[in-house]
């Protein structure tokens, strides 16, 4: 079967004198490897590793499973990477994984995915992190708060029959000056993607170097110089380690349910097969990028959760009469990081961590914004998105894609806290990473001869193993009291897709 071609934005190429690769006058092939690797990594890393450790530290209740929770993470995330890899080498074209689910279960099934993007996953993604951006300001200027202004709109909103009430997971509409924060963050980086993929790029690549840094120095200050006695002993003892928490059915549970701070905070690494169009020889560095980004990643998230066991005790409090305030689970505000850096150093290192954080935040959104807008733009060449959304403009960007985006991220950053945007995310990228790799036996089944620059590795086990990883996540949210409303909520948003589907369909044959 012949494999269609992406000619939407390519005309014709040429070399310019800085080697930049042109599609004039379409997407310029600016990414090198390393930018490649560098959005992969620099989306994946945003405030989760900062912040999330605290929520999980609560929900499973001792070392052994908080470490149990990000290695699991790591494991999903590289089984993931290691297996749709060969789907980003066979369709190296603008759109990525909405391209891969279109060509391997169809249109409607591309679609859905598009549509969820768009509702949720990609702007929800940004709404969270740019909200988190605006909790780290809080650290700088303490006027920076979550308290909505009296004098704007507000309300706080419970569908009751999903549960919300019950789990504290109300949608909390309103501005308060954290989400002020965010608003700002979100359109000062589409101005900066609007003016092309070489200071996008830019961006990208030295705010990853940072926060990359920033990360390696979490962990080799935490295990080398900031080890404390207390929180050792408190973590570390005969019978604290593993805790006293019996492995039952309602553990499992609420293990399930604490993997979605550690999963969000692992997801948006196939965010550069989005932008595959401007990678330079896709075929051959998309794979590569997945693989050193998210094994890079990995590793740090798991090392520098150990340097917070060596620094503070996960419950707050230490043998004997010491006492410390700051604990994993009782950071304040969640603020992990910043509580590790201030038992090694005090209050002034809190500071400069929390710098460091937030151009781990900025950075995180800058690749989402880069890439979420091509499939946007991919499907608008289908006709399944507004129309003008398929334009470049001359900067060869999908501006309009990108301001539509950026409006959607704007009312989202005004409806929920950190928390409720991470808990819609999880449950439909979960699923829709399982389709996708679905899509991949699909794949083989109906296209055995068609080109694979890159092959699944340990295939059929591996990418069956993913599959089943996620799978089983998304139902625990389902069932979870504490995600249900979120989960049933992210699945209901899938589902509103498939009338939009067809009334897109219907339009576009009554204006043909």
């Amino acid at each position: 079967m012949p494999q269609p071609r992406d000619t939407s934005a390519v005309a014709s190429s040429s070399r310019d004198a800085g080697g930049v690769t042109s599609t004039a006058p379409g997407f310029i092939a600016a990414l090198t490897l390393t930018d490649a690797a560098m959005l992969v990594a620099g989306s994946m890393i945003g405030s989760g590793i900062f912040i999330v450790s605290a929520d999980i530290a609560r929900a499973v209740g001792s070392p052994f499973w908080l470490l149990m929770a990000w290695l699991i993470t790591g494991a999903i995330t590289l089984a993931g990477a290691l297996s749709l890899a060969e789907l980003a080498a066979m369709f190296p074209r603008a759109g990525g994984q909405y391209v891969f689910l279109k060509e391997s279960m169809g249109p409607v099934m591309g679609f859905l995915f598009g549509w969820t993007l768009f509702v949720v996953i990609q702007t929800g993604t940004i709404a969270a992190v740019a909200v988190a951006f605006g909790r780290f300001l809080g650290v700088l200027w303490p006027s920076i708060t979550p308290d909505r202004f009296s004098w704007f709109p507000q309300a706080d909103l419970c569908v009751t029959w999903l549960g919300c009430k019950a789990s504290g997971s109300a949608i909390q509409l309103g501005l308060s000056p954290q989400r002020l924060v965010a608003l700002l963050s979100v359109w000062v980086l589409t101005w900066i993607n609007l003016r092309g993929v070489q200071g996008g790029k830019t961006v990208q690549t030295l705010l990853t170097v940072a926060k990359l840094l920033g990360l390696a120095m979490i962990v080799v200050l935490g295990i080398l110089v900031g080890r404390n006695v207390d929180a050792i002993t408190a973590n570390f003892s005969a019978g604290r380690f593993f805790g006293n928490v019996p492995v039952t059915g309602t553990f499992v549970l609420a293990f399930g349910t604490a993997l979605v701070g550690s999963l969000f905070s692992s997801t948006a690494w196939l965010g550069v097969t989005f932008a595959a169009s401007e990678v330079k020889d896709p075929k051959r560095n998309l794979p590569r990028a997945l693989l050193l980004g998210t094994g890079m990643v990995t590793l740090l998230y798991i090392m520098c959760n150990v340097a917070y066991l060596l620094v503070l005790p996960m419950d707050g409090t230490a043998d004997g009469a010491t006492v410390i305030t700051r604990g994993i689970s009782h950071a304040t505000q969640d603020r992990v990081g910043v509580a590790a850096a201030e038992m090694i150093f005090g209050a002034s290192a809190g500071t400069v961590m929390a710098c460091l954080i937030l151009i781990s935040t900025f950075g995180c959104n800058n690749g989402l914004i880069l890439a979420g807008s091509r499939v946007f733009y991919a499907m608008a060449k289908d006709g399944t998105f507004f129309k003008s959304a398929g334009t470049l403009n001359k900067n060869g960007v999908p501006a309009r894609a990108m301001l539509m985006q950026g409006a959607w991220t704007s009312l989202l950053c005004l409806s929920g806290t950190y928390g409720q945007l991470l808990d819609y995310v999880v449950f439909a990228e979960l699923a829709f990473y399982a389709l996708t790799t679905v899509g991949l036996f699909m794949l083989r089944r109906s296209r055995p001869h068609a080109e694979r620059p890159y092959k699944a590795l340990a295939y059929p086990v591996l990418p069956a193993l993913y599959i089943a990883a996620c799978g089983s996540v998304a139902v625990i949210l389902l069932l979870a009291d504490k995600t249900r409303a979120q989960a049933v909520s992210g699945l209901v948003l899938v589902l509103i897709g498939l009338p939009v589907y067809l009334l897109t369909r219907r339009t576009q044959a009554s204006a043909a």
